[in-house]
């Protein structure tokens, strides 16, 4: 049994390593949507923060407490009102505010402050430093609605945050500001999460949520045919949030993503949307390859995208070298256009980077990944893992169960991407008639969760 397990968690754990080199250092800024603490997400929560923090992140907490006020409301014999997806926060649901807001610092930091032995916070110091960290100015009048003590963000406090977190703390911030009057303003999570991360430029902001993502095709109910989308590039998140009606409720699917485009529009480079309901699913949204939730990405000037016909040229001048080589099988100018729609590449001032094809092979469930190349001048900075994941998105898309490769000199860095090997003779049939003996490519498959 031993050796079963470090057979499984050696690999796994040196997985992982890139990751955590990578974020080190780098800051989180990370919403909780109060409704993960009523369902008591909380404890499992704050195991996984506290060991994200121990690797050298940076964090900053925000939680809602939408639910927790609504209970304080509902107790005191009055009826939560919103309008434009704000809450109208009357003299009562100020209080009703104050007062969970009260409590769910007490329990956080409770949560954080645990060392049981047997525990992931055995040993763990994590310090929560919370405080007046953001100035906050009245929503006003909107339509004809008063919003009262609702509040937007006028401005962070990047001095004193930076300084608590380059002490080792964890900052954590309640959904409340206070004016230069001393008026205090009911802010909602989402807007404070945001605004902090775009003031601090922070690498990532992550929200967990009711939604476990962006599907495919957000119109339509989750199926295995319409699988959450992974990765979404800014431009067609944009696209995207005009195309759905407006967000008034958490679970609206434009609701977060309004709140990640306009972090990525402000330079946060990555913004996550995530289910709570998933145990461990910050880890495994920051430390698995593939993720579990959406991640809306700010590709800047760089475009990945299918290509078109005016990408033939460009294509053609990235994999000639590797063709010329022997490491890329040659392709002639009229196979590429009559399959240029197949091409997902990565393009940057009219220069193609990267590039791959997909060839379904849908009486098998599969479809080959081929081409898939990355220009020298880029290597080692992503642009391959970014292909690879648009051309996985795609195949399942397509309803495919697995995409495979053939290749003869790249084997091991496809085996560190989650593919493993197989015979020649699994190849579907009409793949197989075509596939070259004296060549002797190794055949590696990777199938699609």
């Amino acid at each position: 049994m031993t050796s079963v397990f470090n057979f499984t968690f050696v690999p796994w754990f040196r997985s992982v390593a890139p990751y955590i080199h990578k974020f080190r250092n780098q800051t989180f800024v990370v919403g909780i949507a109060g409704e993960a603490i009523a369902a008591g997400k909380l404890p499992h929560l704050a195991q996984d923060l506290a060991m994200i923090q121990s690797m050298g992140v940076k964090i900053v907490l925000v939680h809602g407490f939408r639910p927790q006020v609504n209970e304080q409301l509902q107790a005191k014999g009055h009826t939560p009102k919103y309008s434009h997806g704000i809450r109208i926060t009357d003299e009562v649901a100020l209080d009703c505010a104050q007062e969970a807001a009260g409590q769910l610092r007490y329990e956080i930091e409770a949560a954080f402050s645990q060392g049981l032995p047997n525990t992931p916070m055995a040993d763990s110091t994590v310090r929560v430093i919370s405080g007046n960290f953001i100035t906050a100015r009245p929503v006003g009048i909107v339509d004809g609605v008063d919003f009262q003590h609702s509040g937007l963000v006028r401005k962070v406090d990047i001095a004193g945050i930076t300084t608590t977190l380059d002490m080792g703390a964890m900052v954590l911030l309640s959904p409340f500001g206070f004016s230069p009057t001393g008026e205090a303003f009911n802010l909602t999570m989402e807007e404070v999460a945001t605004s902090v991360a775009t003031a601090l430029q922070a690498d990532k902001l992550i929200f967990l949520t009711e939604v476990p993502g962006i599907h495919m095709d957000p119109t339509q109910p989750a199926s295995e045919d319409n699988p959450i989308d992974t990765e979404l590039p800014l431009a067609a998140a944009e696209r995207l949030l005009t195309q759905l009606p407006a967000a008034n409720n958490p679970t609206d699917v434009a609701f977060y993503l309004q709140h990640c485009v306009k972090a990525c529009k402000s330079g946060v480079e990555r913004s996550h949307i995530i289910p709570y309901a998933v145990d461990g699913a910050i880890l495994l949204e920051v430390y698995v390859h593939d993720g579990i939730g959406t991640m809306v990405v700010d590709e800047k000037l760089e475009s990945l995208r299918e290509a078109t016909e005016e990408d033939v040229g460009g294509i053609l001048q990235l994999i000639e070298p590797f063709e010329r080589d022997g490491t890329l099988v040659k392709r002639s100018r009229t196979e590429i256009e009559r399959d240029v729609g197949n091409y997902t590449i990565i393009e940057h001032d009219g220069v193609i980077f990267a590039c791959a094809a997909l060839y379904p092979y849908p009486e098998a469930k599969t479809a080959e990944m081929a081409a898939l190349t990355v220009s020298p001048d880029v290597q080692g900075q992503g642009d391959g893992e970014r292909v690879l994941k648009r051309v996985e998105q795609r195949a399942k898309a397509a309803g495919l169960d697995s995409i495979f490769v053939l290749t003869t000199r790249t084997m091991h860095w496809f085996l560190k991407r989650g593919f493993v090997q197989v015979d020649p003779d699994w190849l579907p049939e009409a793949r197989k008639r075509k596939y070259n003996w004296d060549r002797k490519s190794q055949v590696l498959v990777k199938k699609l969760a």
